[in-house]
C-alpha cells in the first residue's frame, strides 16, 4: 500500500473512493460495498478496505452518503413570521439540534400567505428533504394542515395543526397564567387582576384561564378576567390598566405580555404608586429587550421556545430513525423567571420551573 498512498498525499488533494479501491487493490464497486457494509465480501477484503481509507483520511461526501442512505440530511423549515420575536428562538433551537446531527436546515417564510406556503411547501419537496418543521407565526392558534399524504415526517412548533393525528408541540400558556397567579398568591396578594390582549387570540386566553382557575382553587377571582382585554398596544396596556385599578384597586397585576406588562408600570408609576410594594406587575414571554430594562425588572413567564425548537427537531430525527411521529398537541412546560417587579430588592429572586 505505501507507495499508493505516497501518490495520493504527493497530489495534495482530497482521496476519493477510486483511491480507496486502488490501495486495498479491489474495484471501485467492492469499495463502496465495504466501507457500506453492503454485499457479501470476504472478512479479509472488508478489512484491507477499511485499512485503506482509514490510512488514507477517506470521507465519503455528504452526496454520497445521500446516495446510499437514500436521504440528502436536509429538513425544511416553513415559517409565516420569520421576523417574530417567537419564531426566531424556535428556529435557533431547531437549528441548533439539527446541526447537532450533521442536517442542514433550509429556511422559508410564506409571510402568511397560503398560496406561497403551497408553492413554498413543493420547492422544499423538490429538494427532496428528509422532514419538515412548520413553525407558527406571531398567533399561536390552530392553523390548517399540511395534509397526511406529505412523503415526509411533519412536526407543527408553536402554532398547533388543526388535524389531531399531526404531531403540534406548543407552549403551555394555561400553565403560564397558573405559576403567575400561584406566584402572587404565595407572596401573600389576594386582590389579582388581569390585563388582557387580543381576546381573539388563543395564548391570551388560555393565559387568563390558566391564573383564574389557581384562583379559583383558592377561593379567590381573577379581577377585570374578560372585560380587561383589548390588543397587544402599550396604548390600550395603559387604558386598561387604569380601568382595572379604578374598579378593582387590585394589589397585583398579570399582563397577557411584556408589552402590556410595561404599559401598567408607567401607570403605576404616574399615579404614584409602587412598584412591588404596592402592587405587583408581572407579564408574559419574558422578553429581555423589555424585562431587563423596565424599572424595577420584570418578572414574566420564559416560554423556552429554543427548547421548543429542539424539542420538534428531535421528533423529525426520531421519526428518520423509524419511530412513530406521535400525533395530537404536546404542551411543553414553561418556566417562571421572577424578578423586582413582584417581590422586594430583599426577597431571593431567579427563575423557577413547575
Amino acid at each position: 500500500m505505501g507507495a499508493d498512498l505516497q501518490v495520493v498525499a504527493g497530489q495534495g488533494r482530497r482521496p476519493t473512493i477510486a483511491d480507496v479501491a486502488r490501495v486495498a487493490g479491489v474495484s471501485k464497486g467492492t469499495a463502496s460495498k465495504a466501507l457500506n457494509g453492503r454485499g457479501e465480501l470476504t472478512d479479509e477484503t472488508r478489512r484491507r478496505v477499511l485499512e485503506a481509507a482509514e490510512e488514507l483520511d477517506f470521507r465519503p461526501s455528504s452526496l454520497a452518503r445521500s446516495l446510499v442512505s437514500g436521504r440528502t440530511g436536509i429538513v425544511g423549515v416553513l415559517t409565516n413570521d420569520l421576523e417574530g420575536r417567537f419564531v426566531l428562538p424556535i428556529l435557533m433551537g431547531a437549528e441548533d439540534a439539527l446541526g447537532a446531527g450533521r442536517v442542514s436546515v433550509i429556511l422559508t417564510d410564506a409571510r402568511g400567505d397560503a398560496v406561497r406556503e403551497a408553492q413554498q411547501l413543493r420547492t422544499l419537496l423538490e429538494r427532496q428533504i428528509d422532514g419538515l418543521i412548520v413553525v407558527g407565526g406571531p398567533r399561536n392558534d390552530a392553523r390548517p394542515s399540511l395534509g397526511r399524504d406529505l412523503p415526509v415526517p411533519v412536526v407543527y412548533a408553536y402554532a398547533p395543526s388543526e388535524d389531531p393525528r399531526d404531531l403540534s408541540i406548543v407552549p403551555d400558556n394555561v400553565m403560564a397564567g397558573r405559576l403567575l397567579a400561584e406566584h402572587l398568591w404565595e407572596l401573600g396578594r389576594r386582590r389579582i387582576g388581569f390585563v388582557g390582549g387580543d381576546p381573539t387570540y388563543g395564548a391570551s386566553r388560555a393565559r387568563e384561564s390558566g391564573a383564574a382557575a389557581a384562583l379559583a382553587e383558592r377561593g379567590a377571582e381573577l379581577l377585570g378576567a374578560g372585560v380587561t382585554a383589548g390588543d397587544w398596544t402599550e396604548r390600550w396596556g395603559r387604558a386598561a390598566t387604569a380601568r382595572l385599578l379604578a374598579a378593582h384597586r387590585p394589589d397585583a397585576i398579570i399582563a397577557a405580555s411584556d408589552m402590556l406588562a410595561r404599559a401598567a408600570l408607567d401607570v403605576l408609576r404616574d399615579l404614584g404608586r409602587r412598584v412591588p410594594e404596592d402592587v405587583a406587575v408581572a407579564g408574559h414571554d419574558d422578553w429581555s429587550v423589555i424585562v431587563t430594562n423596565t424599572r424595577p425588572e420584570l418578572t414574566s413567564v420564559d416560554a423556552r421556545l429554543e427548547s421548543l425548537g429542539r424539542r420538534a427537531a428531535a421528533a423529525i430525527f426520531a421519526a428518520l430513525a423509524g419511530e412513530p411521529i406521535g400525533e395530537g398537541v404536546e404542551y411543553r412546560p414553561v418556566r417562571l423567571a421572577i424578578r423586582g417587579s413582584t417581590v422586594p430588592d430583599n426577597w431571593a429572586s431567579g427563575t423557577h420551573e413547575p
